[in-house]
C-alpha cells in the first residue's frame, strides 16, 4: 500500500465553494450533473455508448471527424461543431444517473459551448429514443476550478473510483477514462498526459501507468476527504 506521502497533500488552498459563472482559459475544472429528481439518465449500455459517442465528436481531432464522415455523412454536421482545439478532456465517469468530467478549458468559453452542445445532443436522443419530453438533466451543470497539481490528482482519482461504489462496477469499467491510464485504450479525445507525467516525473520513479494505478487503488487517503467541496455532488 501506498504512503500518505507529503508530495500530494500539502500546501493545498481550499478550493472556491461557489458554483463558476466565469471560465478563465488554461484551466482545469471538474464538471458534474445529473439527472432531473435523480432519475437515471443511462438506462442501459447503448445510452452510455451514445454519450461518449457525442464526446468523441465533440472532442476528437478534426481531421478524425473527417474521416468518420466518409464512413457516415451524419456526422459531417459536428464539424463545425466540435471543440477539440478549446477544450482538453483530462477524465470522466459515467454513472447510472450522473456523470464527472474533468476538462482544461483553452479558450475563453470552451466549457459553456461544449456543455451546451453535449447536454442538447444527449438530451434530444434521450427524450426521442425513450418518446419523453422536457428536462432530462437536474439544473445547469455545476462547475468549479481545480487549482493545483496536486488537487487535480486526486480528482482524477475520485473520479475513477466512483463507479466503484457499485455492483455493476464491473459494467461500468469503460464508462470510465480509468482503461485509459492504463493503457488498455487509447482514443485522441481523453487526455491523460498530463496527470500520467507528474507520476512519472515527481511522484514516482516507476512506470507511469502502474504508479497511477497504484495511487488510485491502493493509496491510503481518502481523495474526496482531501477535495472537499470540489466533489460537488449532494447527497
Amino acid at each position: 500500500m501506498l504512503d500518505k506521502g507529503p508530495t500530494l497533500i500539502k500546501n493545498l488552498d481550499m478550493p472556491s465553494k461557489n458554483i463558476v459563472k466565469i471560465y478563465t482559459p488554461n484551466s482545469y475544472y471538474h464538471i458534474y450533473n445529473r439527472g432531473i429528481e435523480k432519475r437515471v439518465i443511462f438506462l442501459d449500455h447503448r445510452d452510455f455508448k451514445k454519450f461518449l459517442y457525442y464526446l468523441k465528436l465533440y472532442l476528437s481531432p478534426k481531421d478524425e471527424i473527417l474521416q468518420l464522415a466518409q464512413i457516415d455523412p451524419g456526422v459531417q454536421r459536428f464539424y463545425p461543431l466540435n471543440l477539440s482545439e478549446e477544450i482538453d478532456l483530462v477524465a470522466y465517469a459515467l454513472m447510472p444517473n450522473h456523470f464527472h468530467l474533468l476538462l482544461k478549458q483553452t479558450s475563453n468559453n470552451g466549457i459553456t459551448k461544449f456543455m451546451r452542445r453535449l447536454s442538447t445532443a444527449y438530451v434530444m436522443y434521450f427524450n426521442k429514443k425513450y418518446d419523453r419530453v422536457g428536462s432530462l438533466f437536474q439544473n445547469r451543470f455545476k462547475a468549479c476550478n481545480v487549482n493545483s497539481d496536486s488537487y487535480i490528482l486526486h480528482l482524477s482519482r475520485y473520479i475513477h473510483l466512483n463507479p466503484l461504489s457499485l455492483k455493476q462496477s464491473s459494467h461500468l469499467k469503460n464508462c470510465t477514462s480509468y482503461p485509459n491510464y492504463l493503457g488498455e485504450q487509447r482514443v485522441s479525445w481523453c487526455k491523460p498526459k498530463f496527470i500520467l507525467d507528474y507520476f512519472n516525473s515527481g511522484y514516482s520513479k516507476l512506470n507511469s501507468v502502474n504508479s497511477y494505478k497504484a495511487f488510485v487503488e491502493d493509496y491510503s487517503i481518502d481523495s474526496s476527504s482531501v477535495l472537499g467541496p470540489l466533489v460537488l455532488e449532494s447527497k
